[in-house]
């Protein structure tokens, strides 16, 4: 019988090929630039559609997946992110690309949305936190991963092969998810209740997406442009991808000792905003300092901390019965923000002539963080006010009256 971590083991694996997907055209990017004729603002832009379905499907993934099934679902969104790979190696047009980068994208915000259920299916009361912990460091392996091998990949074999040992990666965690996953014997399952999300909990949760997607552009900036930005600097393309790899390898340790830290601290916003503060403060210096590897090494070292910190923002407003169109929400404002973020990055590096431009905005979203996380505990302060407000003199003069009456009718009896 498959244990609970073997089944984590699958879904890791999964969801490990999306990121090492998205991360396939920055890993490359300079290569690919001069195939397809494509400036930076370009490359970014095809780097963000990976995220751009996430905008529209994100809220509906959930009842796709309750409708189907969650591994039928998540089977589908791997044959979908199979399919775009393939189709953007038969031809170098932008056309062609941006199709099957869209079709990869349907499928991989598919995987990314249920297999986050999934994980909670199976370890809901034993060990969730941890499973996540590890479940979430599925991201920055596979870009690490993508960052090491597809830059050498590419130099030897070309851009075909890079399509190539995506899909191969793809098909890896499709058959895994086909031979290991198996839904757990007994799930919890909210139904027939009726429910809806109040206006400050939509704020709060819409807030806590905003943390979380500028949280994600900083981080993506660094792995999709500093790559591009060491290369600039004369470093090879091999070289420059291992470099910024380690910033990936490292975050897959700070990320679970971050949460860890916060839980045992109860001090998850301090954390949050001193992780973010540095790690702008060093994206900032990554393309301003000769001395790269100390910077790179300090980033992935403090970079994850934020991380479980803002994922356990939308459990302090969203109960059970909620969770779900609240979590789509939530990943509705990450994809959307993810979707504009790596275009924005490419654009101002044209404008500028420098991919380090992407690096600086980068570091700015990431110092707005805790602007927003200001906003965020506001609301939620204003929520908890609201639902203890003093009960009005005449209600609480009338219940005073009732329970007088309930008690002179007992002893009577």
């Amino acid at each position: 019988m498959r244990s609970r971590w073997t089944i984590l083991a699958a879904l890791f694996v999964a969801r490990a090929a999306i990121a090492f997907q998205f991360q396939s055209v920055a890993a490359v990017a300079p290569q690919l630039s001069q195939s397809l004729g494509a400036s930076l603002a370009d490359i970014g832009i095809l780097i963000g559609l990976y995220f751009a379905p996430g905008a529209v499907l994100a809220l509906p993934g959930g009842a796709i997946g309750r409708r189907y099934g969650d591994k039928v679902t998540v089977l589908a969104g791997l044959l979908m992110m199979l399919a775009g790979e393939l189709l953007m190696t038969t031809s170098t047009s932008w056309s062609v690309q941006i199709v099957g980068r869209l079709t990869a994208g349907i499928g991989g915000v598919l995987l990314n949305v249920l297999m986050t259920k999934m994980v909670a299916d199976w370890f809901a009361g034993r060990e969730v936190a941890t499973a996540m912990a590890i479940f979430i460091n599925s991201w920055p392996a596979g870009i690490a991963v993508a960052l090491m091998l597809l830059p050498e990949v590419g130099a030897t074999l070309g851009l075909h092969a890079v399509n190539l040992a995506v899909a191969g990666v793809i098909l890896i965690g499709l058959g895994l998810i086909a031979l290991v996953y198996r839904a757990p014997d007994a799930t919890i399952a909210v139904e027939g209740e009726r429910y809806s999300l109040t206006a400050d909990t939509i704020c709060a949760v819409i807030a806590a997406g905003l943390i979380w997607c500028l949280y994600n552009i900083g981080f993506a900036m660094v792995f999709s442009f500093g790559p591009s930005m060491l290369v600039e600097h004369g470093w090879p393309s091999a070289a420059a991808g291992s470099t910024i790899s380690i910033v990936l390898w490292l975050a897959a340790l700070s990320v679970p000792f971050g949460g860890f830290l916060a839980d045992r601290t109860k001090r998850g916003e301090a954390i949050l905003v001193t992780g973010c503060i540095a790690f702008a403060l060093l994206t900032f210096l990554l393309s301003r300092s000769g001395t790269v590897l100390p910077i790179v090494i300090a980033l992935g070292i403090l970079c994850g901390l934020p991380a479980g910190a803002i994922m356990s923002l939308p459990a302090r407003v969203l109960d059970q019965k909620m969770r779900p169109v609240g979590m789509g929400l939530f990943y509705t404002i990450f994809y959307a923000g993810m979707l504009a973020g790596p275009a924005i990055g490419g654009k101002l590096s044209k404008s500028f002539r420098s991919a380090s431009a992407a690096l600086d905005f980068g570091a700015v979203a990431l110092l707005a963080c805790p602007i927003v996380l200001w906003l965020f505990r506001h609301i939620v302060v204003s929520r908890h006010r609201t639902a203890v407000l003093p009960i009005p003199d005449e209600k609480r003069d009338m219940e005073c009256l009732l329970r007088e009456n309930d008690r002179l009718q007992a002893r009577h009896d």
